[in-house]
């Protein structure tokens, strides 16, 4: 990938949005440490081997957390041949066909979409880029009507979006 988040593969452009949802998620762990080591000390003085289980559970969820954030960087959103893959670094992806998505949105309000069916693969951070399905996706017991991210480079996939064969 070249240095502003979109590259070509094999397959199609590749952009990444590791930059604009990453730094968020670090300050959520941040937060995480903090809260917990408080809240181990207070188990302590109620039990240290409650606190030696909590500890070694919380190691863990910070451990995973941590290797959660830095996938972000290698699961790209991908435009191939074949549709849209829309990932959330190795949490979930979802494989969206060209025949499945309506187009892109630019008028839109996050509680409008959040009520109608959304996938915010930006997490905690505002997306900037909204492609809408139709017909829905559906995610377990879940319609997907709308996906979402924060690309770090959201002119250069709204670019690759439109020159795709079959726009």
């Amino acid at each position: 990938m070249d240095g502003a988040g979109q590259g070509e593969s094999p397959a199609g452009a590749a952009f990444s949005y590791h930059r604009g949802v990453a730094p968020m998620l670090w300050v959520l762990l941040g937060l995480m440490v903090v809260e917990t080591s408080v809240a181990h000390l207070l188990v302590a003085l109620w039990s240290p081997r409650a606190a030696l289980i909590l500890s070694l559970l919380s190691l863990a969820t910070i451990g995973w957390f941590i290797l959660f954030i830095r996938s972000l960087r290698h699961h790209p959103v991908r435009i191939d041949p074949d549709g849209l893959i829309w990932p959330v670094g190795k949490l979930r992806s979802f494989a969206i066909p060209w025949t499945q998505v309506a187009g892109l949105r630019d008028d839109w309000t996050l509680a409008d979409l959040k009520a109608a069916g959304l996938f915010n693969g930006a997490l905690i951070a505002h997306p900037n880029i909204v492609i809408a399905l139709d017909p829905p996706a559906k995610a377990g017991r879940r319609t997907i009507r709308y996906l979402a991210h924060r690309l770090d480079d959201p002119a250069a996939f709204i670019a690759a979006f439109s020159a795709r064969p079959s726009a």
